[in-house]
C-alpha cells in the first residue's frame, strides 16, 4: 500500500522540509539541463530518457536488468517512499510511477504540478547534484498494469474498457503523422495529455478532470488504457486516473510507435 505519511498526490507546500533518506527518496525528472540549473532541494536526479526502452518502441518497459540498475542507483528498498516530480506537469514523473507499479511497488507520491508549481509558489531551489548510496535490488515484474498489443487487438471492442488517446488532436485524427500509419486505436477517446493540467495553477492536476473525462465516457466502472506515441505523454494520464481514483488503470506501453508501425492494426481517422 502506499505510504500513509504522504498522500499519492502531494501539494508542494505540503512536501516536508526534512525527509529521513532511509525512508523517502525525492527524484527529479526534469531535463538534465533544467536539474542543473535549479532543483528542488534534496532531489535526487534520474534522466527522462533512462526510463525509456530502445527504439523502435520506446514506451515498453526496460527490460529486467535495466530497471534493476535504475532503481538500485536511486537507492531502492521494498520500504522506500518516492516522491516524483519533473518540469513538465507529470509525464515523466507519472511513467516512472508506472514504472514503480510495474514492479509491485505502491509507495510513492506525486508532487502536483513539479517544479512548475514550485517555482510558482516562491520556494527554494538549488543547484548542488544529490546522490545516495546504490543498491542492489532483486526486482520481478507486475504486468497486470500494462496491456500488450495482441490482448488490446484481440478484444479491441469491450464495452467494459476505454482508451484514452493522449496525443494532440492532428495526431488522433491522422493529420500529424509519427508511424507508418496514422489515425488512432478504433474507438480510442482523445483527450490531449495538456488538458488534465491547470497552466493558471502552475501545471496542477485540473480540478475538473473527473467530470471532463467522464463527459467522454472515460469513467470509474470501466478498465482505463492510456497511450500516446512512446508512453511519455501517456504517463501523465497514467498518473492522473489513478490520483482521481479509477481503479482499473493500464497502459498500452507500445503506443502509436507500435500499433502506428504495426501491419495488422486497424485505425481509424475520424473524430
Amino acid at each position: 500500500m502506499t505510504d500513509t505519511s504522504l498522500p499519492l498526490l502531494l501539494e508542494p507546500s505540503a512536501l516536508p522540509s526534512q525527509l529521513d533518506p532511509a525512508r523517502f527518496r525525492l527524484v527529479d525528472l526534469s531535463r538534465s539541463e533544467q536539474y542543473a540549473a535549479a532543483h528542488i532541494p534534496g532531489a535526487v536526479h534520474l534522466p527522462p530518457g533512462s526510463i525509456a526502452s530502445p527504439a523502435p518502441r520506446p514506451g515498453l518497459l526496460p527490460d529486467l536488468q535495466h530497471l534493476q540498475h535504475i532503481l538500485g542507483s536511486l537507492g531502492h528498498h521494498d520500504q522506500l517512499h518516492y516522491i516524483v516530480y519533473d518540469d513538465e506537469g507529470g509525464g515523466w514523473a507519472g511513467r516512472f510511477i508506472w514504472l514503480l507499479d510495474s514492479i509491485g511497488h505502491e509507495r510513492y507520491s506525486y508532487l502536483n504540478g513539479g517544479l512548475v508549481a514550485w517555482h510558482g509558489e516562491g520556494l527554494p531551489l538549488e543547484q548542488q547534484s544529490n546522490h545516495v548510496e546504490p543498491t542492489q535490488p532483486s526486482l520481478s515484474i507486475d504486468s497486470s498494469v500494462t496491456i500488450d498489443l495482441d490482448t488490446l487487438l484481440a478484444d479491441l471492442h469491450n464495452p467494459d474498457r476505454v482508451i484514452w488517446d493522449a496525443r494532440s488532436p492532428g495526431e488522433y485524427r491522422g493529420e500529424r503523422v509519427f508511424a507508418a500509419k496514422g489515425g488512432h486505436i478504433p474507438g480510442a477517446v482523445n483527450l490531449e495529455w495538456t488538458a488534465g493540467m491547470d497552466p493558471e495553477r502552475g501545471l496542477r492536476l485540473r480540478k475538473d478532470l473527473a467530470s471532463k473525462l467522464a463527459a467522454l465516457g472515460i469513467t470509474p466502472d470501466r478498465e482505463v488504457v492510456t497511450h500516446c506515441q512512446s508512453h511519455h505523454r501517456s504517463g501523465f494520464t497514467y498518473l492522473a486516473a489513478k490520483i482521481l481514483g479509477y481503479p482499473r488503470v493500464k497502459a498500452y506501453a507500445g503506443s502509436w510507435s507500435e500499433w502506428g508501425n504495426h501491419p495488422a492494426t486497424p485505425v481509424e481517422t475520424q473524430g
